[in-house]
């Protein structure tokens, strides 16, 4: 993406600097971080850092280790890159006295308890001492709204994520492995020159698709059982997300049914999604469809997330916290009914939401008119 892109993220982050009160920002979220600077590295575990930046109204760092440096000066080219030696926490007292902060704002979802501990320990003996402020979803409301580059990125994963899932459900056949199935979708995302899976993919058969989070086993696909694979990849690091239950041969006339409710449930919330919406009207229209069916009690999570950076992001589409729906959000719409001990039907299509009504992205066709 162009560095204007980058340009205007920044702009746009700091007209919220004096209504926030803060005259320095602390980014350091993996997906907020290369939002803001193009900065690709990722975290490998929570208390792991590749990077932060530091932001205030004139100037944009991007403090790092040596093993990050060239790629940073590389990729966040509207920022300074300044290597730490050894421990970041050591680099604060440098970095306050450069920005003159006083008040900085940090990401109080993500910052975990002991590294926030020694921060707090850091800025309050810098002299002046700094003060901490917790922000809350402050990049992460700036990221529902997708840019028209973004946009085509989410198109582009969304179709290949599609066309991989249509080979292996053309070669599926009975007698297969779970894991192996699985391993021949991640082989054919990569062989399509993607970044890799946006998360592990969920292939689940028989009883093991009741678990909507299944974890793959060595269980063998057979005729007649639902099989659903739930799905993602990511393209140059804008991830895609869908999923489809397929099934081998002629399915039992129930699991026909519970297929034909999920698929009224989905086109029904589909076709309710304009601007303006609230997220949870649109989880009760497909919820009340199959509550009425009967299945209520079997469909227990939230029909849809948002996409983008992150395979999971806002907006939330679930019955508990009402979101107006805006253009330019990119989201899933995904119900879904699981029968414990017998099996499960889930259908899942990531959209965007556009002033006249959503456009579906995922292109794959495998679904089944029963």
């Amino acid at each position: 993406m162009g560095q204007f892109i980058f340009e205007n993220r920044l702009s746009t982050l700091r007209s919220k600097f004096d209504p926030l009160g803060v005259d320095a920002i602390w980014i350091i979220q993996p997906e907020n971080r290369r939002y803001l600077s193009g900065f690709k590295a990722g975290d490998t575990q929570l208390n792991e850092s590749s990077g932060s930046l530091f932001i205030t109204l004139d100037q944009a760092l991007l403090l790092t280790d040596s093993r990050y440096t060239v790629q940073a000066q590389k990729e966040a080219a509207g920022f300074e890159v300044i290597t730490h030696k050894q421990d970041p926490i050591n680099s604060l007292s440098e970095i306050f006295d450069r920005l003159n902060t006083r008040r900085l704002g940090f990401e109080g979802g993500y910052l975990i308890w002991d590294l926030y501990q020694e921060v707090k320990e850091k800025a309050s003996k810098h002299s002046p001492p700094v003060e901490l402020i917790p922000l809350s979803r402050l990049v992460e409301d700036m990221r529902e709204i997708k840019e028209p580059e973004e946009i085509e990125v989410l198109r582009t994963s969304a179709r290949l994520m599609g066309d991989v899932l249509a080979q292996v459900i053309e070669e599926l056949r009975p007698g297969q492995v779970e894991k192996d199935v699985a391993w021949r979708i991640e082989t054919l995302i990569r062989e399509q020159d993607a970044d890799g899976v946006a998360f592990p993919p969920i292939v689940a058969s028989g009883p093991n698709s009741a678990l909507p989070h299944a974890i793959l086993t060595d269980r063998i696909v057979g005729e007649g059982e639902p099989i659903i694979f739930d799905v993602g990849t990511r393209v140059d690091g804008y991830c895609s997300d869908m999923t489809r239950t397929i099934f081998l041969g002629n399915p039992s006339s129930y699991f026909k049914d519970i297929y034909h409710i999920v698929r009224e449930a989905q086109d029904s919330a589909l076709n309710s999604i304009m601007p303006g919406v609230k997220s949870t009207e649109v989880d009760s229209i497909a919820r009340d469809i199959i509550k009425k069916a009967g299945y209520g009690d079997f469909f227990g999570h939230s029909l849809g997330h948002g996409v983008g950076l992150a395979p999971h992001e806002r907006p939330g589409v679930g019955p508990l916290k009402p979101e107006v729906l805006r253009e330019g959000m990119v989201f899933t719409i995904e119900p879904g009914v699981y029968i414990p001990g017998r099996g499960g039907v889930r259908l899942e299509e990531m959209i965007i939401l556009e002033k006249d009504g959503v456009k579906v992205l995922t292109t794959n066709k495998n679904l089944y008119s029963f």
